[in-house]
C-alpha cells in the first residue's frame, strides 16, 4: 500500500499550493479595494523611467534602462560582442553612479555582470522600498499571486510525479491499477483548474507591481510615442526587446530575463 502513501503526499502538496493560491487572490484583491484598512491611498501620478522598470521587470530592468539611456547620449559604450566601457564617469543621477561604480574602476567590463551587481545596489533597493510604501510595489518575499501559481505548478509536476510513480510500483498493489491513477487524477484535476482559473480570474498577475502599479503602466503604454521618452518608456515596459537599434540590441542579445515571473 505504499501507493496510499503517495496519494497522501500528492494531496498534501495539490492542497497546500492551491490555499496558497487563494489567500494570495483575496490578499491582491482586497489590498485593490480603496476603502481596504491599512492600505496606502495611491493618488495618479507620473512613473519615473526607474519605477516604471521595476514595476515591469524589477532591479534588472532598472539597470537595463540605465544602461540604454547612457549608450544613447554616448555617455556609455555597449559594444555588440557584450562588453560596457564608460565614456563619462559622471553619474546624472543615483541609478547612474550605481551602473558606473557596477563596471569597475577599470572603465570596462561585460555587461551581464554589470547588470547583475547595478541590480544589487543600494539606490535599487531604496527605489523598490519607496514603490512598496507607496503601494506601487508588491513587497520582497510577500504571498504573491505569481509566486503562488509557480507553487501550484511545481504541485502539478509533483502530483503526476507521484501518480506515475503509483502505477510503476512492482507487484500487486492490492487495488486496480486504474482505480489507483483516478485517485492521483483528482488532485492533479484541482491544481490544473486552479491554474485555469487563475488564468481568467487574476490575470495579469506581476511579482513586482501591485495592482495600483499595474494601472500606472497601463496608462504608460498608451501615450503616444516618438521622442525619446517615449523610446527608453518602451524600454523600461517591455526590455530590451523593445530596442530597434541592431548594434544596441545586440549587447544584450539572450541577457533579457527578469528575476521573478
Amino acid at each position: 500500500m505504499f501507493w496510499v502513501l503517495l496519494l497522501f503526499l500528492a494531496w498534501a502538496f495539490a492542497g497546500t499550493a492551491c490555499a496558497r493560491l487563494c489567500l494570495a487572490a483575496v490578499r491582491t484583491d482586497a489590498s485593490d479595494t480603496p476603502d481596504a484598512p491599512g492600505t496606502p491611498t495611491v493618488a495618479e501620478r507620473d512613473l519615473t523611467l526607474y519605477e516604471a522598470a521595476f514595476l515591469s521587470g524589477g532591479p534588472r530592468r532598472v539597470a537595463d534602462v540605465a544602461l540604454v539611456s547612457m549608450a544613447r547620449q554616448r555617455r556609455l559604450l555597449l559594444a555588440h560582442t557584450g562588453w560596457a566601457t564608460v565614456v563619462d564617469p559622471r553619474g546624472r543621477d543615483e541609478i547612474e553612479q550605481s551602473v558606473i561604480g557596477a563596471i569597475g574602476p577599470g572603465g570596462q567590463s561585460r555587461i551581464a555582470p554589470v547588470r547583475t551587481r547595478a541590480a544589487d545596489t543600494e539606490a535599487v533597493r531604496r527605489l523598490a522600498d519607496g514603490l512598496v510604501h507607496a503601494g506601487l510595489a508588491v513587497p520582497e518575499c510577500s504571498g504573491t499571486v505569481a509566486s503562488a501559481l509557480r507553487q501550484v505548478r511545481a504541485a502539478a509536476l509533483a502530483v503526476a510525479a507521484f501518480g506515475i510513480t503509483a502505477l510503476l510500483l512492482p507487484g500487486d498493489t492490492g487495488t486496480p491499477r486504474p482505480l489507483v491513477g483516478a485517485w492521483f487524477a483528482l488532485p492533479l484535476i484541482l491544481t490544473l483548474s486552479s491554474l485555469a482559473i487563475a488564468r481568467f480570474e487574476v490575470h495579469p498577475y506581476s511579482p513586482w507591481a501591485s495592482p495600483a502599479g499595474q494601472r500606472l503602466l497601463r496608462a504608460l503604454t498608451g501615450r503616444p510615442a516618438g521622442d525619446e521618452r517615449s523610446f527608453l518608456t518602451s524600454v523600461a515596459v517591455r526590455g530590451i526587446r523593445a530596442i530597434g537599434e541592431p548594434e544596441l540590441r545586440a549587447a544584450f542579445t539572450d541577457r533579457d530575463q527578469p528575476l521573478r515571473e
